[in-house]
């Protein structure tokens, strides 16, 4: 082999060059030639290996080879034939030459374990897409998952480099040399680490998953959850803008998932209207007669005005003044209305909590909530549904005689 390896050297020696010029160009010629052959030999592998995974790309069902194509594991895996022929060729090469001899031998180790760090990083990038297109895992944090498989590749393959350029030194030695320098690699990566901490805490207690709708004020974030990764948390808001969120925000900071809701049977409306107090009054005979009219409370009003009658008699009550004994008031009857309405309407969910109710009376009036459950949960029609009952309720208030409370206007504008 020796014999070839000077062939160029002996006829530049047979042409009257000097020793040292026929060593060099010697070292030039083998160098040309060995690079034409990595160049042709690389091409050549990735030919095959292209045709060899389009062929069986075409023929199964599974998507992941076509993943695998698109993320160029087959490009990179037919680099290392090329590589393993550089290296080994390195001795032959490099013969008269010691010092670059081993100056590209670590060079080329190197370069194999880039190569290597190139290939699992695109197997991981395969894995992460093809996840993605698994129903059940959609909605998981793969992405974080993925980033740090790919820390712990990067930190082998630094450290497997550093020894290899070190040569000399022991694997342990460059370890322990880590160790000295945490503290400054805890600095550097501290975001790092602190997203790789939450990331976990985030996937085992299941509090966010992509396409989760959450509410993040701190952040000005309100959307649907879109990626989820080793450093930050991606929300698209519902005006298309997208929040970046630190992950490790998700445990330090309260915020709002409304998954417990789009997983339910139903969307919650809770919203009062303001009673002014002074329309409320007891109702006289002729009020109850005309308010049964109205016909989803006329068999109410006439059950409870034979009871209130019965009760009233069976009592000795004195009638003259409305006040004694039993009555029914506007507000007490407006919301027996409010709830028969609730009942009958048909996006309204009466299996789950339902009721008109009063609550503490205020400056602005005695609040009359509405407290529901819409069976569509999507947002345009829940505000559909809701904007059309509390219309149906605001149109229906002057009806029993109530009124709503209004601060008065300030225009004191007459016109002439």
């Amino acid at each position: 082999m020796i014999k070839y390896v000077h062939f160029f050297y002996d006829y530049f020696i047979d042409l009257g060059l000097t020793k040292i010029t026929s060593k060099y160009l010697n070292l030039l010629a083998l160098s040309i030639l060995t690079l034409v052959v990595l160049f042709l030999l690389d091409i050549l592998v990735r030919k095959i290996l292209r045709l060899i995974s389009a062929k069986v790309a075409a023929t199964t069902k599974s998507n992941f080879d076509d993943l695998l194509i698109a993320n160029r594991v087959p490009r990179n895996i037919a680099h290392i034939p090329a590589l393993y022929l550089a290296i080994e060729s390195i001795p032959l090469v490099f013969n008269d030459f010691e010092n670059l001899h081993l100056f590209f031998e670590k060079g080329m180790q190197v370069s194999g374990i880039i190569l290597g760090l190139l290939i699992v990083r695109s197997l991981l990038n395969t894995l992460k897409n093809y996840f993605k297109t698994v129903p059940r895992l959609k909605d998981k944090p793969i992405d974080s998952y993925i980033q740090v498989f790919m820390i712990f590749a990067w930190i082998i393959g630094i450290v497997l480099a550093l020894a290899v350029v070190v040569g000399g030194t022991s694997l342990w030695k460059i370890l322990t040399g880590f160790g000295a320098a945490s503290a400054v690699i805890l600095l550097i990566f501290k975001d790092t680490i602190l997203g790789f901490v939450a990331s976990i805490q985030v996937s085992i207690n299941d509090m966010v998953r992509i396409g989760d709708w959450v509410t993040f004020e701190k952040f000005g974030a309100d959307g649907d959850v879109i990626e989820i990764n080793l450093a930050t948390v991606k929300v698209q808001n519902f005006d298309n803008t997208i929040t970046t969120i630190p992950t490790y925000a998700l445990i330090a900071d309260s915020f709002k998932n409304w998954r417990g809701m789009t997983n339910s049977d139903g969307r919650r409306i809770k919203r009062h209207m303001l009673i002014k107090q002074t329309s409320i009054k007891y109702l006289t005979i002729e009020d109850i007669e005309r308010l049964k009219q109205i016909e989803i409370i006329s068999v109410y009003l006439n059950t409870m005005q034979d009871k209130i009658q019965n009760f009233n008699d069976s009592h000795s009550v004195d009638k003259s003044i409305l006040i004694n004994g039993r009555n029914l008031t506007n507000i007490g009857v407006f919301r027996k209305f409010i709830q028969t309405y609730l009942q009958q309407h048909s996006a309204i969910n009466n299996d789950m909590l339902l009721m008109a109710r009063q609550l503490q009376p205020t400056s602005q009036g005695i609040p009359l909530e509405i407290y529901c459950f819409t069976k569509d949960k999507r947002w345009e029609s829940y505000e559909y549904v809701m904007s059309d009952l509390f219309d149906h309720f605001l149109a229906a208030v002057p009806f029993f005689d109530l009124e709503l409370f209004e601060l008065p206007s300030n225009n004191s504008f007459t016109p002439s």
